[in-house]
């Protein structure tokens, strides 16, 4: 195919509030862990970035904490206080310095948390319930956040928004995705609170809405009006009960109403994977999301798109941005090649020998070839 076949993935695209982007590829949000102990960004995690933020359009990082109670990862940074925004500040500045819009994604991991990163050592969540893992077993029971915790971590995610203004950010990205906090507030699995922040489908999202609100109250009495506010959602849990396609719908239609966001993110591993309950429609579940936002908000999707020819037939469903995850891992001049008609030359397949090459700091190394002893992958 010749470079005129990929042009929609190069176009230009603008945000509702004026912010531009120059293609419609995204950087998807990956864990990395190579931050320092202290919550601050690595010379390693600054090469990696500065790697990977020529080609996108738009560049989201790992999460980061809001607070010490919500570090999910082993090296993950963090935004929980004022002394960590120089760090922040020099992230912002090398991703920003290869032409792309840098976008931090905040986030509480909740009961996912391992317990040795946290300072008391006891995860929380919305209720005392255990995630259920792959293998069978169950995590950690957490304790269930009281009505003045709530309410401080509401305020936490505000306060890192503003951290992240100071340091230069265009933007930042909620993490209600993936099973970590918010979603676990917004899950009939892990939700079964008797209070206005539980039990109803309204109370469970009171919690990501009060999220929302507090960034975006941050936002205007900080930031310009071009600072974009983004929300990262995953539609379904395998768990019963769990989140369906039904309840997925309705957590759109609030996010998508009153002007509180400037586009939806949607977490899939696989793009076009389908529905498993809560809708009669067997169309891939980012069709049904799409037509279900029906143009109020931009939708990011993601999940596997590892060549060009991916990367377009899912433009087609019509998302309107594309991010990518593990292929800017396996190749950083993703978009280059593209733009320069050789899309053809897109390695797909992670070369075991190229980690210098490819600037990917050790301990994630370690987890995309399943070193032994190094621990899996997240995002």
């Amino acid at each position: 195919m010749s470079k005129q076949n990929y042009s929609p993935l190069l176009e230009t695209f603008r945000f509702a509030n004026g912010t531009a982007l120059k293609n419609r590829v995204v950087m998807a949000p990956m864990t990395n862990f190579a931050s320092h102990p202290d919550g601050t960004v690595s010379e390693e995690e600054l090469a990696y970035y500065t790697r990977r933020s020529g080609g996108a359009g738009m560049v989201i990082t790992a999460c980061v904490y809001v607070t010490a109670g919500g570090k999910g990862f082993q090296g993950e940074f963090g935004a929980d206080k004022d002394e960590l925004i120089p760090s922040l500040r020099q992230l912002a500045e090398a991703i920003k310095a290869q032409g792309a819009k840098a976008i931090l994604q905040i986030f509480h991991g909740g009961r996912q948390c391992p317990p040795e990163l946290l300072p008391d050592g006891q995860t929380v969540s919305s209720s005392a319930v255990p995630a259920e893992l792959p293998n069978g077993g169950k995590g950690p029971v957490p304790r269930a956040l009281d009505e003045v915790e709530i309410t401080a971590i509401i305020a936490d995610f505000g306060s890192a928004t503003r951290r992240a203004i100071e340091a230069g950010f265009d933007g930042v990205e909620i993490h209600g995705a993936n099973g970590y906090l918010l979603q676990q507030f917004f899950s009939p699995h892990s939700n079964i609170r008797e209070d206005r922040w539980g039990g109803s489908l309204e109370n469970r999202l009171a919690f990501p809405l009060a999220v929302v609100e507090e960034v975006n109250r941050a936002v205007k009495e900080h930031a310009s009006p071009s600072f974009l506010v983004g929300y990262r959602f995953s539609p379904e849990e395998p768990e019963t009960p769990g989140i369906t396609m039904a309840e997925t719908f309705a957590l759109i239609d609030a996010l998508s109403s009153g002007g509180r966001l400037d586009y939806l993110h949607v977490s899939l591993q696989e793009f076009w994977s389908l529905p498993r309950r809560g809708t009669d429609d067997t169309r891939p579940r980012i069709e049904q999301i799409v037509e279900r936002v029906a143009g109020r908000l931009p939708v990011i999707g993601v999940g596997s798109l590892y060549s060009a020819e991916d990367a377009l037939k899912a433009l087609d469903s019509g998302v309107d941005l594309i991010a990518l995850g593990r292929p800017l891992l396996i190749d950083p001049d993703w978009v280059q090649k593209v733009a320069e008609d050789r899309a053809a030359e897109i390695d797909t397949e992670l070369d075991p020998a190229a980690q210098e090459k490819l600037v990917i700091p050790d301990y994630l190394w370690g987890a995309l070839t399943h070193t032994p002893g190094w621990v899996p992958i997240k995002a």
